[in-house]
């Protein structure tokens, strides 16, 4: 099982002349990242609807091996009632993004800090995520921004679902450790502008051991669980680093990438 290090998005301008070199063609910014990562989370799916052909180009741009996450529209998580997200969601999931091909990756629902855990509520929305589209089996992962989803009541949940919990490195938002589903996400969010890489070599050499430890399907200790931790398989593990000082979140995935 294969980990995988990247970022959010490609195009940022202070990127430019950090990550990518002095005068790169923003057309080219894709091939480049491509080739220095292993992974892109997709924000623009968040805001609206991309076409199939879009996706089709993206994916020809990276190398064999690479992967996209997909962030999915706001339309379908940010909602008083997750439950009535279905044709919202079937919009979504409907665009093209299998035009990705075996570079299409996990798909990534996010909700507010404000949505709170309603047990009814998300089991329905998790009963509506589609487990394929088009023919290729899809990998959902969830990531509540609210403490009221640290529970036990929300791990056994997505378990039965089979949908992954993100976890996530942040100062704002519940860190929720437990395995679930059949692939490992992780979202990094302290990377530090101070620091070259982003984070300390020692920090860096953390991470590095607690992917190895994720993609041998064990739990990591001294993370933050709300049930017991769980051993499960060997499992796909995907770790992106996001918001923090976003100028060094390249670097740092370079030099995770380096040392695994």
């Amino acid at each position: 099982m294969s980990i995988y290090v990247g970022v959010g998005g490609w195009d940022f301008d202070p990127w430019r002349g950090t990550f990518y070199p002095q005068g790169l063609a923003k057309t080219k910014q894709l091939d480049f990242a491509g080739r220095a990562l292993t992974a892109i989370e997709i924000n623009a799916t968040y805001y609206k609807l991309q076409k199939p052909e879009l996706f089709e180009r993206w994916g020809r741009t990276v190398p064999e091996g690479f992967k996209f996450a997909i962030k999915a529209s706001r339309f379908c998580t940010n909602r008083k009632v997750l439950g009535e997200a279905g044709e919202a969601m079937e919009r979504f999931c409907g665009q093209g993004f299998t035009e990705l091909g075996d570079k299409l990756g996990p798909i990534l629902w996010q909700f507010m800090g404000t949505k709170q855990f309603d047990p009814d509520d998300f089991r329905a929305f998790l009963a509506l995520l589609p487990r394929n589209q088009a023919g290729i089996p899809l990998h959902h992962v969830v990531e509540p921004r609210h403490e009221s989803f640290r529970s036990p009541a929300f791990v056994e949940m997505c378990r039965a679902a089979g949908v992954t919990i993100v976890f996530a490195e942040s100062d704002d938002y519940p860190c929720i450790a437990d395995l679930s589903g059949d692939i490992t996400y992780a979202r990094l969010q302290k990377a530090r502008e101070a620091e070259p890489l982003g984070y300390t070599d020692a920090e860096l050499d953390h991470w590095a051991e607690i992917a190895r430890t994720w993609q041998r399907g064990e739990s990591p200790p001294g993370l933050c669980y709300a049930t017991e931790p769980i051993t499960t398989g060997p499992r796909e593990t995907f770790v992106f680093f996001i918001s923090g000082d976003k100028v060094r979140n390249p670097a740092a995935a370079q030099a995770l990438i380096a040392r695994l």
